[in-house]
């Protein structure tokens, strides 16, 4: 039987919620504006044990690292080593350093990483209605730039989806649906708070580094599990005023939406109307052991993109501190 014809999202999304214009006719940041001063604070609180745990994943590994399967891998190339001073194209500096240089070629977006709010849209307007011609030759409006000077700090709190159904890891396209985020915070003990910074373990990425791009690319297709869109869902995040998604998964989201025949909605709902910063590719398995082993599920959560002028993404290695 033939697929269903895909729902265009201007009618799936017709009565979602918008955050565009709520900050102003210049914002670029989003839900960031919900992480202020206080909030940094309220994250700061929940610093217990000094406990630090980094999400970022291992970049450049000859095996290869998770990408999305359109990216071509990272290549690092040394453009100096001790060769060259064994060879005699290069001459120790006076005194006799010398030293190792290298260059990495890269999609901004191919490891662990944050998507500027210019990243994804449908039609001809980007995040807080900016015109989409914005984005030609490097982002003008939305970029990764704002969202790195301003920084995502604040209370995080991790939601082991795999460990509430019973999994080391979520099967290939498995929803989890709001109630099950809700039912999985309540069962870990920690109810999730307005301006929450939301980190969900399905424990996707580990198959990857367990099984190879098999793990997590069965027979070639891109079906990854996750949070996945409702009505419902779209309108808690904007009540909750959630800023900040991230996840142990290439998109951060479930990716096909059944009902309507869409990919990776939450891309539109959340990032391109609300704002919300998607933050993907996370290693949340260490994180996801200790918060079991201690019940401690909230942190002060860091995460510093870097400041890439016109940026569509940014290369992240986010801190946690319990």
């Amino acid at each position: 039987m033939a697929a269903a014809k895909p729902v265009h999202f201007s009618e799936l999304l017709k009565n979602a919620p918008k955050n565009w214009g709520r900050f102003g006719p210049n914002d670029e940041i989003g839900g960031l504006n919900f992480l202020t001063s206080a909030e940094v604070l309220r994250g700061i609180r929940a610093v217990k044990q000094g406990k630090v745990f980094t999400l970022g994943v291992p970049l450049a590994r000859p095996q290869g690292d998770p990408l999305y399967p359109s990216r071509s891998q990272p290549i690092r190339t040394m453009a100096m080593d001790k060769g060259f001073y064994i060879s005699g194209k290069a001459q120790p500096f006076p005194g006799g350093m010398e030293y190792a240089d290298d260059v990495i070629t890269m999609y901004l977006q191919g490891t662990t990483q944050y998507d500027a709010l210019g990243h994804v849209w449908h039609g001809d307007t980007i995040y807080n209605g900016y015109d989409a011609k914005t984005t030609m030759g490097g982002l003008q409006k939305c970029s990764i730039q704002p969202i790195a000077e301003h920084g995502v700090v604040g209370r995080g709190v991790l939601i082991d989806a795999a460990r509430y159904k019973g999994k080391e890891s979520l099967d290939a396209g498995e929803r989890i649906t709001l109630d099950d985020m809700l039912a999985a915070a309540k069962k870990q003990n920690t109810p999730i708070e307005k301006h929450d910074i939301i980190i969900i373990h399905t424990g996707w990425l580990k198959r990857f580094y367990d099984q190879g791009a098999e793990g997590i690319f069965p027979k070639g297709a891109f079906n990854e599990p996750g949070l996945g869109y409702s009505v419902e869902l779209a309108k808690w995040f904007h009540e909750m005023e959630i800023p900040s998604l991230g996840s142990d998964t290439i998109a951060s989201e479930q990716t096909n939406h059944e009902e309507s025949g869409t990919m990776i909605p939450l891309h539109m709902a959340l990032l391109h109307y609300q704002g919300v910063i998607f933050n993907e590719i996370d290693w949340t398995h260490d994180l996801a052991q200790d918060c079991a082993k201690d019940g401690q599920y909230t942190f002060l959560f860091v995460g510093a993109p870097l400041k890439v002028v016109g940026g569509a993404g940014s290369p992240v290695n986010p801190i946690v501190i319990k």
